[in-house]
């Protein structure tokens, strides 16, 4: 069964923070480098940099989880496929400590497999008098490629939903992540630009992503328009139809969970 608990504590990639109470607080602060780790056959393990730039000791705890996708949403599990160490690190304030990332099984030759590592700090514990100190959450992926992957294939579609905004579906059909960009949303043939989005969101093999984007007077459905995003891999592009929205006409048609 999959475990749920790590991604209802982290919906947020990236720095999360956690207050109990709206007290005085004192945030913990680190940071690492680089902030997404790829793993193969011929490098089972990585390197990462984690640095206190805060101005006492820091702790901080690692945990590696599987990493899916299902109906728009991250899916995470435990794993020992992926190991991090040291498992608990203490960082002097204005110093660097080295984790290593390793790959625990052998690679898929033919498939991208995805993990995520968590590093997430351990407050001290303190006085109720000096106030509440948030605990800081960082979470970046790890990627393990085959020798000859490739890359992934983006389909995409939009519906015109009934009050005027446009939703945009994304389908991975390829072997391999994407990591898209700012998502553009314009008439085909030089017309204006309808939508844009500004995000960092990966759609890993074989899953679907979708967003509704506020639209600048949508055209009817039929209309050609050019999807456009600014992807880890490059400029992706695709021509679309505008087409009516399926759970509108239909209501107890099925529909991906909305991010």
């Amino acid at each position: 069964m999959k475990d749920r608990g790590i991604p209802g504590r982290a919906l947020c990639w990236g720095l999360a923070f956690f207050c109990a109470h709206i007290c005085a607080a004192r945030a913990g602060s680190f940071t690492v480098n680089p902030v997404r780790v790829t793993l193969s056959a011929t490098q089972s393990v990585a390197a990462i940099t984690l640095k206190n730039v805060g101005t006492e000791p820091t702790v901080v705890q690692l945990e590696t989880s599987s990493w899916d996708q299902h109906e728009g949403q991250d899916v995470l599990a435990s794993t020992t496929e992926v190991l991090a160490t040291p498992p608990i690190v203490t960082v002097p304030p204005g110093a660097s400590r080295i984790i290593r990332v390793g790959l625990r099984r052998p690679a898929d030759p033919r498939h991208e497999l995805t993990y995520r590592l968590f590093l997430r700090e351990i407050p001290p514990p303190e006085p109720i008098s000096q106030g509440l100190r948030v605990a800081l959450l960082l979470s970046i992926p790890v990627f393990v490629v085959p020798p000859r992957m490739p890359g992934p294939q983006i389909q995409w579609n939009a519906v015109r939903t009934r009050d005027g905004n446009i939703r945009i579906h994304a389908r991975n059909t390829g072997l391999s992540h994407v990591q898209l960009g700012e998502l553009q949303i314009a008439v085909a043939g030089g017309g204006p630009t309808l939508a844009t989005r500004n995000m960092a969101e990966y759609l890993l093999p074989d899953n679907d992503r979708e967003w509704t984007v506020a639209a600048k007077s949508a055209p009817a459905a039929g209309a050609a328009l050019i999807i456009s995003s600014q992807a880890d891999i490059g400029k992706l592009q695709a021509n679309v139809t505008l087409e009516d929205d399926p759970r509108e006409l239909n209501p107890k048609t099925p529909g991906t969970a909305a991010r």
